[in-house]
């Protein structure tokens, strides 16, 4: 049971602080962003915004409540990857560690799954 409190633990570190810390500030001024959002893979600066949104916002939420946890970790790890290696590639390591710390959790969240307090095992449970 310590094990799946700690893959909780995890979950909601990881996920509710991107969501509450990062996605939903993005989200409330997306009118705003859209045009001066970092566009690091060519996709142009609204569908790069909206992207990360996507990820912050949905699926940091599901990771939080532990619903499809080691899917919505991808789209969480690459928008990190992106953030340290192309948005901030230049600037110096102060600037790139909290991405790196967000890129380790959600692989770690990934690798060791959700854990029994999650929604992923009460509908597995289920069925």
């Amino acid at each position: 049971m310590t094990t799946d409190i700690g893959k909780l633990i995890a979950r909601l570190t990881f996920g509710a602080t991107m969501l509450f810390a990062h996605g939903v500030p993005k989200l409330m001024a997306f009118s705003t962003l859209q045009n001066s959002f970092p566009d690091p893979i060519g996709l142009g600066n609204s569908l790069s915004l909206g992207l990360a949104i996507f990820a912050e916002v949905a699926c940091a939420l599901l990771l939080t409540l532990g619903l499809f946890t080691r899917w919505v970790c991808g789209p969480l790890f690459f928008t990190m990857l992106v953030a340290i290696v192309v948005v901030h590639g230049n600037d110096p390591w102060a600037k790139k560690e909290l991405g790196f710390i967000y890129l380790a959790g959600y692989l770690i969240c990934a690798l060791v799954g959700p854990g029994r307090l999650s929604l992923d095992f009460a509908l597995r449970k289920k069925s």
